[in-house]
């Protein structure tokens, strides 16, 4: 079973866990946790030194730097972002040929609600037209990136079809589940089953839950023969009331789910031979 690592997010700030990494050595040394741990992918956005988000092709350089420079681990850079041009959504990509970027598949509202203040926070609508898709997957495609196709619903899966008939999206397909995100699918194992059912031949995936209930489908993802993403951009927990220290101790829980169900964790070379994938320079 793949691990994936979600290194530090977009939203989440060390007033919320201060474990989350915002600095390019500060993400190299969580990558190295993560890899230690077990994990052989890392999912990793940019961050300023404040913690805002950042899309400068020189941060993203800086960090595939110090994480190349501390883990041989397959690194996967985030395109996600709401206002900012698609051009520069894509940029580091294909500058810096990362072995995988995230794509993500579809629009949708994206809010996080509290039902105690009875409020929205972080309301806006994640917008992600077939355009901009189309224009992602020709740049990872002419940079020999594997796209990781980020399904918040399953509209999102569905969206594939078009652009498999273009050929523009070529298999192997390597598709990430998104579970418990307001706007998006509810995080149940029922659901996931849905999911995993919706997907094209010649498909890996992998499940993303959202807060502590990751755990749950992480279980099920390991027992229906996925792959699991885990790390404080998703969930900060261990356990209820035990904040994770690293991104480290989530992985460390994750393989051990996995191993007592009877599922070897894979290295980083088995998982490039699992998916495919062929290291850029």
């Amino acid at each position: 079973m793949v691990i994936t690592a979600a290194l530090t997010g977009v939203l989440a700030t060390r007033d919320q866990c201060p474990a989350i990494p915002y600095t390019p050595v500060e993400i190299g040394e969580e990558a190295k946790r993560a890899a230690d741990a077990g994990a052989a992918i890392v999912h990793i956005h940019a961050r300023t030194p404040d913690g805002g988000p950042d899309w400068s092709v020189e941060t993203f350089a800086a960090i595939l730097s110090e994480v190349r420079a501390k883990t041989d681990v397959i690194v996967n850079f985030s395109t996600g972002a709401v206002g900012i041009p698609a051009e520069q959504r894509i940029a580091h990509i294909r500058d810096l040929r990362p072995e995988i970027g995230a794509l993500n598949m579809g629009s949708m509202n994206y809010a996080i609600y509290s039902a105690k203040k009875k409020a929205f926070y972080h309301d806006h609508v994640f917008a992600n037209p077939f355009r901009d898709i189309q224009l992602f997957l020709e740049a990872m495609n002419g940079a020999g990136v594997r796209p990781e196709l980020e399904c918040f619903d399953t509209g999102h899966i569905a969206n594939t079809a078009p652009l498999i008939d273009m050929g523009v999206l070529k298999p192997p397909y390597q598709f990430s589940l998104i579970m418990g995100v307001l706007g998006g699918i509810p995080g149940t194992t029922r659901h996931l089953v849905n999911q995993v059912e919706s997907l094209p031949e010649n498909s890996h995936w992998q499940v993303i839950g959202i807060g502590l209930n990751q755990w749950a489908l992480a279980a099920a993802a390991v027992t229906m023969g996925g792959n699991v993403r885990v790390g404080l951009e998703d969930n900060f927990y261990v356990e209820e009331g035990r904040m994770a220290k690293s991104n480290g101790e989530l992985v460390e829980k994750a393989a051990r789910i996995a191993r007592d169900l009877g599922r070897p964790v894979a290295s980083t070379a088995e998982t490039r031979k699992i998916l495919g994938l062929k290291p850029n320079d």
